[in-house]
């Protein structure tokens, strides 16, 4: 129940900084956003390990260590 929440709220943040930033053609906040992604794509992975499914939750969270990084670089680089 508490990885359905976090799930939810972290994709509301991601679709709310990307139609933010593609309204505005402001796109400073973009390794936030890229953040709040590989926040949900771990919370996914961890989702589909409870549900035995190891392939895609392997996936997901090399998925989301990849999203997590280009975020940290993008704070450094900021």
């Amino acid at each position: 129940m508490v990885l359905k929440i976090l799930r939810i709220v972290f994709s509301i943040v991601t679709m709310g900084l990307a139609v933010y930033g593609l309204t505005t053609q402001n796109f400073e906040y973009g390794h936030v956003m890229i953040l709040f992604l590989g926040l949900m794509m771990l919370v996914l992975g961890i989702e589909e390990f409870q549900k035995g499914k190891k392939r895609s939750g392997w996936l997901s969270i090399i998925v989301s260590l990849f999203a997590i990084i280009v975020s940290i670089q993008g704070f450094f680089m900021a």
